[in-house]
Protein backbone atom coordinates (compact mmCIF):
# COMPACT_ATOMS: atom_id res chain seq x y z
CA UNK A 1 0.00 0.00 0.00
CA UNK A 2 3.07 2.76 0.49
CA UNK A 3 4.21 2.16 -2.98
CA UNK A 4 0.83 3.22 -4.47
CA UNK A 5 0.51 6.05 -2.13
CA UNK A 6 3.38 6.86 -3.37
CA UNK A 7 2.42 6.25 -6.69
CA UNK A 8 -0.82 8.62 -6.48
CA UNK A 9 1.38 11.06 -4.81
CA UNK A 10 3.86 11.52 -7.48
CA UNK A 11 0.50 11.13 -10.09
CA UNK A 12 -0.80 14.03 -8.57
CA UNK A 13 2.55 16.18 -9.05
CA UNK A 14 2.65 15.24 -12.56
CA UNK A 15 -1.10 15.37 -13.23
CA UNK A 16 -1.00 18.72 -15.39
CA UNK A 17 1.34 17.08 -17.87
CA UNK A 18 -0.19 13.71 -18.36
CA UNK A 19 -4.04 14.02 -17.38
CA UNK A 20 -6.17 12.19 -19.81
CA UNK A 21 -9.11 14.47 -20.49
CA UNK A 22 -12.59 13.76 -22.11
CA UNK A 23 -12.18 14.32 -25.67
CA UNK A 24 -8.92 12.86 -25.51
CA UNK A 25 -8.16 9.52 -27.50
CA UNK A 26 -7.85 6.59 -25.32
CA UNK A 27 -4.45 5.13 -24.14
CA UNK A 28 -4.80 1.13 -25.69
CA UNK A 29 -3.04 -0.97 -23.39
CA UNK A 30 -2.52 -5.07 -22.84
CA UNK A 31 -2.42 -6.58 -19.68
CA UNK A 32 -2.63 -9.64 -18.09
CA UNK A 33 -5.54 -10.31 -16.32
CA UNK A 34 -5.47 -10.18 -12.42
CA UNK A 35 -6.51 -13.96 -12.09
CA UNK A 36 -3.33 -14.67 -14.61
CA UNK A 37 -4.83 -16.26 -17.33
CA UNK A 38 -4.94 -14.25 -20.43
CA UNK A 39 -5.08 -10.78 -21.63
CA UNK A 40 -6.99 -7.61 -21.14
CA UNK A 41 -6.59 -6.08 -24.60
CA UNK A 42 -8.57 -2.75 -24.24
CA UNK A 43 -7.68 -1.91 -28.40
CA UNK A 44 -10.36 -5.57 -28.77
CA UNK A 45 -13.04 -3.69 -27.36
CA UNK A 46 -13.41 -0.80 -29.90
CA UNK A 47 -16.64 -0.68 -31.01
CA UNK A 48 -18.02 -0.62 -27.86
CA UNK A 49 -18.61 1.76 -24.93
CA UNK A 50 -16.19 0.95 -22.32
CA UNK A 51 -16.31 2.12 -18.56
CA UNK A 52 -12.31 1.72 -17.85
CA UNK A 53 -12.01 1.57 -14.10
CA UNK A 54 -8.73 1.85 -12.49
CA UNK A 55 -9.02 0.42 -8.42
CA UNK A 56 -7.16 -1.06 -5.59
CA UNK A 57 -8.00 -3.40 -2.93
CA UNK A 58 -7.72 -0.66 -0.38
CA UNK A 59 -9.66 1.80 -1.78
CA UNK A 60 -12.96 2.35 0.50
CA UNK A 61 -15.49 3.71 -2.36
CA UNK A 62 -14.33 0.79 -4.45
CA UNK A 63 -16.36 -1.73 -2.61
CA UNK A 64 -19.72 0.26 -2.93
CA UNK A 65 -18.50 0.74 -7.43
CA UNK A 66 -17.58 -2.85 -8.65
CA UNK A 67 -20.80 -4.38 -7.46
CA UNK A 68 -22.88 -1.70 -8.61
CA UNK A 69 -21.03 -1.68 -12.40
CA UNK A 70 -20.75 -5.45 -12.39
CA UNK A 71 -24.50 -4.69 -12.19
CA UNK A 72 -24.74 -2.11 -15.03
CA UNK A 73 -22.64 -4.23 -17.05
CA UNK A 74 -24.32 -7.08 -16.95
CA UNK A 75 -27.80 -5.43 -17.33
CA UNK A 76 -26.15 -3.65 -20.96
CA UNK A 77 -23.09 -6.35 -21.95
CA UNK A 78 -25.29 -7.07 -24.93
CA UNK A 79 -26.36 -3.67 -26.18
CA UNK A 80 -22.33 -2.89 -26.70
CA UNK A 81 -20.88 -2.03 -23.34
CA UNK A 82 -18.18 -3.20 -21.71
CA UNK A 83 -16.63 -2.60 -17.66
CA UNK A 84 -12.68 -3.22 -18.00
CA UNK A 85 -11.23 -2.82 -14.73
CA UNK A 86 -7.80 -1.88 -13.77
CA UNK A 87 -6.13 -3.30 -10.46
CA UNK A 88 -3.65 -1.44 -9.10
CA UNK A 89 -2.38 -3.64 -5.84
CA UNK A 90 1.46 -3.60 -5.58
CA UNK A 91 0.88 -7.75 -5.05
CA UNK A 92 -2.45 -9.49 -6.94
CA UNK A 93 -3.23 -11.65 -4.40
CA UNK A 94 -4.46 -8.47 -2.28
CA UNK A 95 -6.50 -7.91 -5.48
CA UNK A 96 -8.18 -11.15 -5.63
CA UNK A 97 -8.81 -11.21 -2.18
CA UNK A 98 -11.16 -8.15 -2.71
CA UNK A 99 -12.65 -10.07 -5.58
CA UNK A 100 -14.09 -12.73 -3.56
CA UNK A 101 -15.73 -10.37 -1.25
CA UNK A 102 -16.92 -8.21 -4.21
CA UNK A 103 -16.91 -10.85 -7.33
CA UNK A 104 -17.65 -8.88 -11.11
CA UNK A 105 -17.99 -10.79 -14.18
CA UNK A 106 -15.94 -8.27 -16.15
CA UNK A 107 -12.46 -8.13 -17.34
CA UNK A 108 -9.72 -7.36 -14.38
CA UNK A 109 -6.37 -6.50 -15.95
CA UNK A 110 -3.56 -5.93 -13.33
CA UNK A 111 -1.22 -2.96 -13.34
CA UNK A 112 0.96 -4.15 -10.10
CA UNK A 113 3.99 -1.41 -11.78
CA UNK A 114 1.49 1.78 -12.50
CA UNK A 115 2.30 2.02 -16.12
CA UNK A 116 -0.97 2.02 -17.51
CA UNK A 117 -2.48 4.53 -14.84
CA UNK A 118 0.45 6.78 -15.00
CA UNK A 119 -0.61 6.86 -18.74
CA UNK A 120 -3.98 7.59 -18.09
CA UNK A 121 -2.80 10.29 -15.27
CA UNK A 122 -5.44 9.08 -12.80
CA UNK A 123 -5.67 11.52 -9.94
CA UNK A 124 -7.96 9.35 -7.10
CA UNK A 125 -9.25 6.08 -6.50
CA UNK A 126 -11.28 5.18 -7.95
CA UNK A 127 -10.88 6.70 -11.26
CA UNK A 128 -12.67 6.02 -14.24
CA UNK A 129 -13.23 6.77 -17.83
CA UNK A 130 -16.27 6.54 -20.15
CA UNK A 131 -14.98 5.39 -23.85
CA UNK A 132 -16.99 5.61 -26.55
CA UNK A 133 -17.10 3.32 -29.31
CA UNK A 134 -14.38 5.35 -31.37
CA UNK A 135 -11.95 4.97 -28.89
CA UNK A 136 -12.69 8.65 -27.33
CA UNK A 137 -12.50 9.44 -23.43
CA UNK A 138 -16.17 10.87 -22.91
CA UNK A 139 -16.16 11.51 -19.31
CA UNK A 140 -13.86 10.95 -16.75
CA UNK A 141 -14.83 9.99 -13.28
CA UNK A 142 -13.06 10.61 -9.88
CA UNK A 143 -13.33 8.88 -6.96
CA UNK A 144 -17.25 7.29 -6.21
CA UNK A 145 -20.51 7.71 -4.36
CA UNK A 146 -23.42 5.89 -5.02
CA UNK A 147 -25.78 9.23 -5.79
CA UNK A 148 -22.87 9.15 -9.23
CA UNK A 149 -24.53 5.93 -10.69
CA UNK A 150 -27.32 8.08 -11.92
CA UNK A 151 -24.70 10.47 -14.45
CA UNK A 152 -22.80 7.62 -14.78
CA UNK A 153 -25.92 5.65 -16.66
CA UNK A 154 -26.98 8.48 -18.25
CA UNK A 155 -23.68 9.16 -20.01
CA UNK A 156 -23.19 5.43 -20.84
CA UNK A 157 -26.63 5.47 -22.24
CA UNK A 158 -25.82 8.57 -24.45
CA UNK A 159 -22.90 7.14 -26.00
CA UNK A 160 -24.61 3.56 -26.94
CA UNK A 161 -27.20 5.65 -28.74
CA UNK A 162 -24.84 7.11 -30.80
Amino acid sequence: MKRAVVLLLALAVSLPVFALDAGKKAIFFKAPTLQGKGVVDLKAYRGKVVYLDFWASWCGPCRQSLPLLNEMRNELKNKGFEVIAVNLDENPADGMKFLKKFPVDYPVAKDTKGQIVEAYGAETMPTSYIIDKQGVVRMVHNGFKVSDMAEIREVVAKYLAK
